[in-house]
């Protein structure tokens, strides 16, 4: 197998977090050979003694820093570098440190849809909360979880699950269930995907 260079498949999101709770940074790193990670604070290499009870991870290409109870001191910009023969990459994302809370408020709300078989589906929502809330994707009630056909994103505030091509089978109602220590916010929509009998009775 060819070298690769290391690319971030997923980067790091930054994060607000409530004083005391856990404040966790995750990135997606692929290259060939596997990359080498390193932690950053500040354009400061991270460790054990600089930021006590952290704890870092690399398995898979999923690189993980939690920080178990966090601070106003904790606050900055945290980097994750990888590098290998080949090349290296460095993804960045900032933590907050708050003591303020807000109970997740929807921005922007799921829209209902009509869309023919086969079709590329995104459903977005944009959400805000203080802790940063933890976005799950719903369909007639069963949690969907991110896979090949049905894959959920998120950038920034924006969370988005997009469905690579839709059959008729995945008509039906959609949900988004947003919570923090705070409170909880639901949003739904109906999204109907026409088969090709269907288009016919309406041409």
């Amino acid at each position: 197998m060819s070298t690769q260079a290391p690319t971030f498949t997923q980067p790091l999101q930054s994060v607000v977090a409530l004083e005391g709770s856990a404040a966790t940074f995750e990135a997606q790193v692929s290259g060939n050979p596997v990359p080498e990670v390193s932690w950053f604070r500040d354009g400061q290499v991270l460790s054990a003694a600089a930021l006590p009870g952290a704890q870092i991870s690399f398995s898979d290409g999923r690189a993980v820093l939690m920080i178990p109870a966090v601070t106003a001191a904790h606050s900055g910009r945290f980097s994750v570098r990888a590098t290998n023969g080949a090349g290296q990459a460095t993804s960045t994302a900032e933590l907050l440190v708050t003591v303020e809370t807000a109970p997740p408020n929807f921005i922007q709300r799921l829209q209902s849809m009509t869309v023919r078989q086969g079709s590329q589906v995104r459903l977005d929502v944009r959400v805000a909360g203080i802790p940063t809330p933890v976005v799950k994707f719903y369909r007639e009630g069963a949690e969907i979880q991110s896979s090949a056909d049905f894959q959920i994103v998120q950038e920034g505030d924006l969370y988005s699950l997009l469905i690579a091509e839709a059959f008729p089978e995945d008509s039906g109602t959609y949900s988004v269930n947003a919570s923090n220590s705070s409170g909880r916010a639901t949003s739904t929509a109906e999204l109907l995907v026409q088969g090709e009998t269907a288009l016919l009775l309406f041409l």
